[in-house]
């Protein structure tokens, strides 16, 4: 008996012809979904380099601390930190440079042996400085925090208006600078150099963004913090 033989039909797709490219309106709908997109993300953009640089400039004034700190008892020298806050400079005045001249917030000043002939807390030629730079966008003082949110481990009974609440040995004297004995133990000193007691070289250092508030301070030991004002507690955090 014969098998019979059949054939199935073969299906035969003709693939169509895809149009390239968009048209004006598929375009201007996905510029407008790239529109939406950026204007929600840039508000958080913002604050996040705002954030970044506020970390940075507290940064800077927490290494300014702690290298002048190793220096002093790694050199046996007095090492004095200088801050710009409310435009300071150095004991006499002069504006805060770095060695090729360029304007900087923070400066250690590698001021010699105790009673040396140069030991006189001011910036001469010939003497090592490190500058420490600066960030855009961030100022001396607090923003939020009135001005008795002093920081945890500060003393002091208000913020002053500088950004410093460093005093001078009188313990009355607003100052924006601090001087490391060679024992690493920091004092306040006053224009004239003097310096104070032990215990007298606490103080903090206070910084804003325009979102966020920082508050670096230091102990009579010569230990170093940073502290971050919330503005949802309204207290400082560490």
């Amino acid at each position: 008996m014969k098998r019979a033989i059949t054939s199935r039909p073969t299906a035969i797709h003709h693939g169509s012809k895809r149009r390239s490219g968009f048209t004006l309106i598929e375009i201007a709908i996905v510029l407008t979904v790239i529109g939406v997109i950026a204007a929600f993300a840039a508000p958080s953009i913002t604050r996040s380099l705002e954030s970044g640089r506020g970390k940075a400039a507290a940064k800077s004034v927490l290494n300014a601390f702690n290298y002048a700190r190793a220096q002093a008892i790694r050199t046996g020298n007095n090492q004095v930190v200088f801050f710009s806050a409310g435009g300071a400079g150095d004991a006499a005045g002069n504006a805060l440079t770095s060695a090729d001249g360029r304007p900087v917030p923070i400066l250690v000043l590698d001021d010699g042996r105790p009673g040396s002939p140069n030991q006189n807390c001011n910036v001469d030629l010939g003497e090592d400085a490190v500058g420490f730079q600066g960030e855009d966008g961030v100022g001396w003082g607090a923003n939020r925090p009135t001005s008795a949110d002093t920081a945890p481990d500060d003393s002091a009974l208000a913020i002053h208006s500088s950004g410093s609440t460093f005093l001078a040995p009188n313990g009355t004297t607003p100052v924006t600078w601090v001087l490391f004995r060679p024992d690493g133990i920091p004092v306040a000193i006053d224009a004239s150099c003097n310096a104070g007691q032990l215990g007298s070289g606490s103080g903090s250092i206070y910084i804003w963004t325009e979102n966020r508030d920082y508050a670096i301070t230091l102990s009579p030991l010569g230990a170093a913090r940073v502290h971050t004002w919330n503005r949802n507690s309204g207290a400082w955090t560490s």
